[in-house]
């Protein structure tokens, strides 16, 4: 090393790489990522969750499969923490293929991972998967959370699927998630896509406070 060379540990090097992330710099973050590599610091969970994160927000497949490629090298794959930020990389990156496929790999999923499956869908324009991946996920004993109800009601919304939508809102009642505010928006905006406004007016009226985004869906 040659004199006055600072060598950056690990730790450095992942806060650099989270706080490119938080500012949203992501382009900057993958060429941290790639950086790192070059100088010989191996990578950890928290340096493939970001730089996943990165890549998600990019839509940057190419390079989100580069890093999947190293994820494996690294021995990562069976982290759930590293296998939920691929499967959320991959189906924002608009492969689903690729998220099932790392999604079935896993020894275990929890409720963010099968959130990230939902989502993935939705935002694939595969909406009338979503409802059956949420019935397994109950199926296999992981509980829904406000993100979890948000995405399978906009799924139902963008299909207009009344009959499910109406079955995973009197889960979100049992669940006590029909006082969050992004949940209640959501069910509102899904009765009103299903053309069945008396149950949106009942959804609104029961929530103890509306946004604009609530109101707009109102109207």
């Amino acid at each position: 090393m040659a004199p006055g060379t600072v060598r950056l540990d690990k730790f450095s090097w992942n806060r650099r790489l989270v706080r490119y992330v938080k500012a949203g710099q992501h382009e900057k973050a993958v060429e941290l990522f790639q950086e790192m590599q070059q100088k010989g610091t191996a990578p950890d969970t928290f340096t493939f969750v970001a730089v996943l994160n990165a890549c998600a927000s990019l839509g940057a497949l190419k390079e989100g499969r580069q890093v999947h490629e190293q994820i494996i090298q690294w021995g990562y794959e069976a982290d759930v923490f590293v296998g939920c930020s691929l499967v959320h990389m991959y189906g924002k990156c608009g492969s689903m293929e690729d998220a099932q496929r790392v999604f079935n790999k896993m020894p275990s999923r929890d409720v963010a991972t099968w959130t990230a499956m939902i989502l993935g869908h939705v935002k694939c324009g595969q909406g009338q998967k979503a409802p059956e991946v949420f019935q397994q996920m109950q199926q296999e004993g992981v509980w829904p959370n406000s993100v979890t109800f948000v995405g399978v009601v906009y799924a139902c919304a963008s299909l207009a699927a009344l009959e499910e939508g109406m079955r995973a809102h009197e889960q979100i009642i049992q669940s006590g998630w029909d006082s969050n505010v992004f949940v209640g928006t959501s069910s509102v905006d899904m009765y009103a896509k299903c053309v069945s406004m008396e149950d949106a007016q009942r959804v609104f009226n029961k929530m103890p406070s509306q946004d604009v985004v609530t109101w707009s869906a109102m109207i």
